[in-house]
This record gives structure tokens, sequence and C-alpha cells, in this order.
């Protein structure tokens, strides 16, 4: 099994910028996908970004121009990089991994979820 743990998040002024980070630790074989969602009050979890192999990437159309996941494979590490804050970003956000710790697993893992407020 492995973990994720969340950093990053906080009070910004809508805007501003924010730099999440998500590193994966434990028993750790291949990750194949490492993302971004987010849940808003009284909203659904929704995708905001995902990396996969470390190399292609997806968005949400809400967020397209503004942030920006990148991964750092060595480190068993996603980043988000938020830009141009809007109060409605304003959400936990959580981190999400797909991988395994042997060949043959394929779970699906999630952080603890970090509060990202914009103020207007």
């Amino acid at each position: 099994q492995f973990q994720l743990v969340e950093s990053g998040g906080g009070l910004v002024q809508a805007g501003g910028s924010l730099r999440l980070s998500c590193a994966a630790s434990g028993s750790i074989f291949s990750i194949s996908a490492m993302g971004w969602y987010r849940q808003a009050p009284g909203k659904q979890r929704e995708l905001v970004a995902a990396i996969y192999t470390g190399v292609n990437t997806k968005y949400a159309d809400s967020v397209k121009g503004r942030f920006t996941i990148s991964g750092d494979n060595a480190r068993n590490t996603v980043y988000l990089l938020m830009k141009s804050l809007k109060p409605e970003d304003t959400a936990v956000y959580y981190c999400n991994a797909v991988g395994g710790s042997s060949p043959f697993e394929y779970l699906e893992v999630w952080g603890q979820g970090t509060l990202v407020t914009v103020s207007s």
C-alpha cells in the first residue's frame, strides 16, 4: 500500500496563485496516473487535472489556461500550480493516484484533502 500527503492549500485573494503538492510514499511499484480533484460545499467531487505516466495531461474546462499540473516521477510527486484564482475555485482539493505495490496490483488512493479558499 502507499499513501498520499498533500500540502500547499490556504487562503488567497482572487487573482492570486497557489501551488499544491502531493507526494506518494510507502510501498510503490508503479504509479500510472496522479491527479487533483476538488469538492466545494454542496457539490460533487470533480476532476480538476490529471497527469498520466508523467506526461499526458487532462484538465477541467473551468481551469484550462489557469492551472498547470506537473509531475516528478523520481519523487512520485505531483504539483498543481493554480493561477488567476477565482472565488469559485474555493474547495477542498484531493490528490488521487492510481498504482500499486506490485506488478499485479491496481489501486486508487486518495489523499486527506487540502482546503483552498479564494476571497473576493
